[in-house]
């Protein structure tokens, strides 16, 4: 069995999904950020001691709404994502970030 031996994360991530900045590795990243976001939100969720379908009925979804989002659906707006992290009294912050300046939209 032949064996590779790569030095670091990153050159696994270009071998697997792409050098950064191609389509294929834009989406792989997009799709690893809904992830992490749907594990906190589940987190979140579970130190509440609330149920998907409470935590729905306050934000004015359904539970199905609250798993996709959980398992890091890709359909979910911001909006959505930001009342979740709201009603569970965790604030959010979003980065936009361009050539000259960074800025936060809350």
């Amino acid at each position: 069995m032949k064996t590779t031996n790569f030095k670091r994360f990153e050159d696994l991530e270009e071998k697997y999904f792409g050098d950064k900045g191609t389509q294929e590795r834009d989406e792989y990243e997009f799709d690893l950020k809904m992830e992490l976001i749907g594990e906190k939100i589940k987190q979140l969720r579970i130190e509440n001691h609330m149920t998907q379908t409470q935590l729905g009925e306050l934000i004015g979804v359904k539970r199905a709404q609250i798993s996709k989002l959980e398992r890091g659906n890709h359909s979910a707006s911001v909006s959505t994502i930001v009342k979740v992290f709201h009603a569970m009294k965790a604030n959010v912050k979003l980065k936009i970030e361009t050539v000259d300046k960074i800025e936060y939209a809350y």
